[in-house]
Protein backbone atom coordinates (compact mmCIF):
# COMPACT_ATOMS: atom_id res chain seq x y z
CA UNK A 1 0.00 0.00 0.00
CA UNK A 2 1.26 3.44 -0.92
CA UNK A 3 0.91 5.56 2.22
CA UNK A 4 1.00 8.73 0.11
CA UNK A 5 3.59 10.27 2.41
CA UNK A 6 6.03 11.38 -0.28
CA UNK A 7 6.82 15.06 0.16
CA UNK A 8 5.01 15.41 3.51
CA UNK A 9 6.77 17.44 6.21
CA UNK A 10 6.97 15.93 9.70
CA UNK A 11 8.12 17.13 13.11
CA UNK A 12 8.91 14.42 15.67
CA UNK A 13 9.71 15.27 19.28
CA UNK A 14 11.74 12.94 21.46
CA UNK A 15 13.41 11.84 18.23
CA UNK A 16 17.00 11.37 19.30
CA UNK A 17 16.42 7.77 20.42
CA UNK A 18 13.87 5.04 21.13
CA UNK A 19 10.38 5.17 19.70
CA UNK A 20 10.72 8.78 18.56
CA UNK A 21 13.81 7.98 16.53
CA UNK A 22 12.18 4.90 15.00
CA UNK A 23 9.19 7.01 13.93
CA UNK A 24 11.40 9.67 12.36
CA UNK A 25 13.30 6.96 10.48
CA UNK A 26 10.09 5.28 9.27
CA UNK A 27 8.57 8.55 8.04
CA UNK A 28 11.77 9.46 6.19
CA UNK A 29 11.79 5.99 4.62
CA UNK A 30 8.25 6.67 3.37
CA UNK A 31 9.36 9.89 1.67
CA UNK A 32 8.83 12.57 4.34
CA UNK A 33 11.12 15.48 5.06
CA UNK A 34 11.60 15.32 8.82
CA UNK A 35 12.58 17.53 11.73
CA UNK A 36 14.00 15.69 14.72
CA UNK A 37 13.47 17.45 18.06
CA UNK A 38 14.94 16.71 21.49
CA UNK A 39 16.97 18.54 24.13
CA UNK A 40 20.44 17.14 23.35
CA UNK A 41 21.84 18.66 20.15
CA UNK A 42 24.71 16.17 19.89
CA UNK A 43 22.36 13.18 20.18
CA UNK A 44 20.01 14.79 17.67
CA UNK A 45 22.80 15.36 15.17
CA UNK A 46 23.83 11.70 15.43
CA UNK A 47 20.23 10.56 14.94
CA UNK A 48 19.73 12.90 12.00
CA UNK A 49 22.85 11.50 10.38
CA UNK A 50 21.29 8.04 10.44
CA UNK A 51 17.89 9.18 9.17
CA UNK A 52 19.44 11.12 6.30
CA UNK A 53 20.36 7.86 4.55
CA UNK A 54 16.84 7.82 3.08
CA UNK A 55 17.72 10.80 0.90
CA UNK A 56 15.18 13.32 2.16
CA UNK A 57 15.64 16.57 4.03
CA UNK A 58 16.47 16.01 7.70
CA UNK A 59 16.82 18.77 10.29
CA UNK A 60 17.83 18.52 13.95
CA UNK A 61 16.46 21.25 16.20
CA UNK A 62 17.13 21.19 19.94
CA UNK A 63 14.19 22.32 22.07
CA UNK A 64 12.78 21.65 25.53
CA UNK A 65 9.04 21.07 25.30
CA UNK A 66 8.55 22.27 28.87
CA UNK A 67 9.41 25.77 27.58
CA UNK A 68 6.62 27.33 25.50
CA UNK A 69 8.88 29.96 23.93
CA UNK A 70 11.33 27.24 22.87
CA UNK A 71 8.50 25.19 21.38
CA UNK A 72 7.17 28.13 19.38
CA UNK A 73 10.65 28.98 18.12
CA UNK A 74 11.23 25.35 17.11
CA UNK A 75 7.95 25.13 15.20
CA UNK A 76 8.64 28.43 13.45
CA UNK A 77 12.11 27.25 12.46
CA UNK A 78 10.80 23.90 11.22
CA UNK A 79 7.97 25.44 9.22
CA UNK A 80 10.32 28.03 7.75
CA UNK A 81 12.89 25.45 6.69
CA UNK A 82 10.41 22.97 5.24
CA UNK A 83 7.82 25.43 3.95
CA UNK A 84 5.16 24.14 6.35
CA UNK A 85 4.28 21.25 8.66
CA UNK A 86 1.95 18.41 7.72
CA UNK A 87 2.61 15.92 10.53
CA UNK A 88 3.42 16.29 14.22
CA UNK A 89 4.39 13.31 16.36
CA UNK A 90 4.68 14.03 20.09
CA UNK A 91 7.04 11.56 21.72
CA UNK A 92 9.12 13.68 24.12
CA UNK A 93 8.53 12.21 27.57
CA UNK A 94 10.27 10.29 30.31
CA UNK A 95 9.76 6.56 29.63
CA UNK A 96 7.71 4.64 32.16
CA UNK A 97 9.55 2.61 34.77
CA UNK A 98 9.00 -1.17 34.89
CA UNK A 99 9.49 -1.29 38.66
CA UNK A 100 6.87 -2.00 41.29
CA UNK A 101 4.12 0.57 41.75
CA UNK A 102 4.78 3.14 44.48
CA UNK A 103 2.53 3.28 47.52
CA UNK A 104 0.25 6.26 48.08
CA UNK A 105 2.44 7.54 50.92
CA UNK A 106 5.42 7.65 48.56
CA UNK A 107 3.75 9.65 45.79
CA UNK A 108 5.31 13.13 45.67
CA UNK A 109 3.46 16.14 44.29
CA UNK A 110 6.48 17.42 42.39
CA UNK A 111 6.93 14.11 40.59
CA UNK A 112 3.42 14.38 39.18
CA UNK A 113 3.98 18.03 38.27
CA UNK A 114 7.05 16.97 36.29
CA UNK A 115 5.10 14.26 34.48
CA UNK A 116 2.30 16.66 33.55
CA UNK A 117 4.66 19.48 32.60
CA UNK A 118 6.68 17.26 30.29
CA UNK A 119 4.21 14.87 28.72
CA UNK A 120 0.78 16.49 28.89
CA UNK A 121 1.59 20.20 28.67
CA UNK A 122 4.61 19.48 26.46
CA UNK A 123 2.36 17.74 23.93
CA UNK A 124 -0.22 20.51 24.21
CA UNK A 125 2.35 23.24 23.59
CA UNK A 126 3.70 21.55 20.48
CA UNK A 127 0.23 20.84 19.06
CA UNK A 128 -0.87 24.41 19.80
CA UNK A 129 2.14 25.81 17.96
CA UNK A 130 1.94 23.49 14.94
CA UNK A 131 -1.83 23.38 14.39
CA UNK A 132 -2.11 26.80 12.69
CA UNK A 133 0.21 25.59 9.90
CA UNK A 134 -2.09 22.63 9.30
CA UNK A 135 -5.28 24.68 9.54
CA UNK A 136 -4.00 27.11 6.91
CA UNK A 137 -3.38 24.29 4.44
CA UNK A 138 -6.52 22.32 5.35
CA UNK A 139 -4.72 19.07 6.18
CA UNK A 140 -2.65 17.60 8.96
CA UNK A 141 -1.96 14.73 11.32
CA UNK A 142 -1.07 14.88 15.01
CA UNK A 143 -0.09 11.63 16.73
CA UNK A 144 0.52 11.58 20.48
CA UNK A 145 2.66 8.76 21.88
CA UNK A 146 1.22 7.85 25.28
CA UNK A 147 1.33 4.36 26.81
CA UNK A 148 -0.60 1.37 28.09
CA UNK A 149 -0.40 2.68 31.66
CA UNK A 150 -3.57 4.47 30.55
CA UNK A 151 -5.26 1.05 30.75
CA UNK A 152 -3.36 -0.54 33.62
CA UNK A 153 -3.27 0.41 37.30
CA UNK A 154 0.43 -0.34 37.73
CA UNK A 155 1.68 3.24 38.11
CA UNK A 156 -0.50 6.02 39.49
CA UNK A 157 1.40 8.83 37.80
CA UNK A 158 1.91 6.84 34.62
CA UNK A 159 -1.82 6.23 34.40
CA UNK A 160 -2.69 9.85 35.19
CA UNK A 161 -0.40 11.33 32.56
CA UNK A 162 -1.36 8.83 29.85
CA UNK A 163 -5.10 9.12 30.42
CA UNK A 164 -4.66 12.90 30.29
CA UNK A 165 -2.91 12.62 26.92
CA UNK A 166 -5.76 10.47 25.59
CA UNK A 167 -8.34 12.99 26.83
CA UNK A 168 -6.43 15.86 25.26
CA UNK A 169 -6.19 13.93 22.00
CA UNK A 170 -9.95 13.47 21.76
CA UNK A 171 -10.62 17.14 22.49
CA UNK A 172 -8.15 18.27 19.83
CA UNK A 173 -9.55 15.74 17.35
CA UNK A 174 -13.08 17.09 17.70
CA UNK A 175 -11.91 20.68 17.33
CA UNK A 176 -9.47 20.19 14.47
CA UNK A 177 -11.22 17.40 12.54
CA UNK A 178 -13.41 19.77 10.49
CA UNK A 179 -10.21 21.56 9.39
CA UNK A 180 -8.85 18.33 7.88
CA UNK A 181 -6.59 17.49 10.82
CA UNK A 182 -6.80 14.05 12.43
CA UNK A 183 -5.47 13.62 15.97
CA UNK A 184 -4.80 10.18 17.44
CA UNK A 185 -3.05 8.68 20.46
CA UNK A 186 -0.86 5.58 20.37
CA UNK A 187 -0.32 3.44 23.48
CA UNK A 188 2.93 1.44 23.42
CA UNK A 189 3.63 -1.14 26.09
CA UNK A 190 7.06 -2.46 27.04
CA UNK A 191 9.05 -1.87 23.86
CA UNK A 192 12.40 -3.10 22.60
CA UNK A 193 14.72 -0.09 22.35
CA UNK A 194 18.27 0.68 23.42
CA UNK A 195 16.88 0.90 26.98
CA UNK A 196 15.71 -2.72 27.01
CA UNK A 197 18.68 -4.29 28.86
CA UNK A 198 18.33 -1.76 31.71
CA UNK A 199 14.55 -2.28 31.77
CA UNK A 200 14.98 -6.03 32.13
CA UNK A 201 17.44 -5.52 34.97
CA UNK A 202 15.07 -3.11 36.75
CA UNK A 203 12.13 -5.47 36.25
CA UNK A 204 14.12 -8.40 37.66
CA UNK A 205 15.36 -6.39 40.64
CA UNK A 206 11.90 -5.09 41.49
CA UNK A 207 10.49 -8.61 41.54
CA UNK A 208 13.46 -10.46 43.00
CA UNK A 209 13.92 -12.77 40.01
CA UNK A 210 16.69 -13.52 37.52
CA UNK A 211 16.91 -11.58 34.28
CA UNK A 212 16.01 -14.72 32.33
CA UNK A 213 12.88 -15.12 34.45
CA UNK A 214 12.13 -11.43 33.99
CA UNK A 215 12.31 -11.80 30.21
CA UNK A 216 9.94 -14.77 30.28
CA UNK A 217 7.52 -12.91 32.53
CA UNK A 218 7.58 -9.82 30.30
CA UNK A 219 6.95 -11.94 27.22
CA UNK A 220 4.07 -13.77 28.91
CA UNK A 221 2.36 -10.43 29.53
CA UNK A 222 2.03 -9.88 25.76
CA UNK A 223 -0.43 -11.76 23.56
CA UNK A 224 2.11 -12.26 20.76
CA UNK A 225 4.57 -13.76 23.25
CA UNK A 226 7.24 -11.08 22.99
CA UNK A 227 7.74 -7.34 23.31
CA UNK A 228 7.18 -5.33 20.16
CA UNK A 229 10.03 -3.29 18.73
CA UNK A 230 10.21 0.47 18.28
CA UNK A 231 10.26 -0.08 14.51
CA UNK A 232 6.99 -2.03 14.70
CA UNK A 233 5.37 0.84 16.58
CA UNK A 234 6.73 3.23 13.98
CA UNK A 235 4.97 1.26 11.24
CA UNK A 236 1.61 1.93 12.91
CA UNK A 237 2.42 5.60 13.42
CA UNK A 238 3.44 5.96 9.76
CA UNK A 239 -0.01 4.75 8.74
CA UNK A 240 -1.72 7.13 11.17
CA UNK A 241 0.39 9.97 9.77
CA UNK A 242 -0.75 9.22 6.24
CA UNK A 243 -3.77 10.34 4.23
CA UNK A 244 -4.88 6.68 4.32
CA UNK A 245 -5.81 7.04 8.00
CA UNK A 246 -8.61 9.56 7.50
CA UNK A 247 -11.21 7.24 9.08
CA UNK A 248 -9.37 7.26 12.43
CA UNK A 249 -9.73 10.41 14.52
CA UNK A 250 -9.64 10.96 18.28
CA UNK A 251 -9.11 7.27 18.96
CA UNK A 252 -6.53 5.41 21.04
CA UNK A 253 -4.53 2.71 19.25
CA UNK A 254 -2.77 0.12 21.43
CA UNK A 255 0.57 -1.03 20.01
CA UNK A 256 1.82 -3.29 22.79
CA UNK A 257 1.35 -6.66 21.13
CA UNK A 258 -1.91 -7.33 22.95
CA UNK A 259 -2.82 -7.66 26.63
CA UNK A 260 -3.91 -11.23 27.45
CA UNK A 261 -7.46 -11.43 28.75
CA UNK A 262 -8.32 -7.76 28.33
CA UNK A 263 -11.22 -6.64 26.13
CA UNK A 264 -11.38 -3.01 24.99
CA UNK A 265 -14.33 -1.88 22.93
Amino acid sequence: MDLQLGGKRAVITGASRGIGFAIADALAAEGCDVVLVARDQAALDAAAGQVSRHGHQVLAIAADTTDDAAVRAMVAAAAGALGGIDILVNSAAQPASPGASRALADLADDDLRTEIETKVLGYLRTARAAAPCMIDQGWGRIINISGLAARQATSAFGSIRNVAVAAMTKNLADELGPAGINVTVVHPGMTVTERTPALITAYATARGVTEAEAQRSMAAAVSIGRMVTAAEIADVVAFLASPRSVAINGDAIAVGGGAPGAIHY
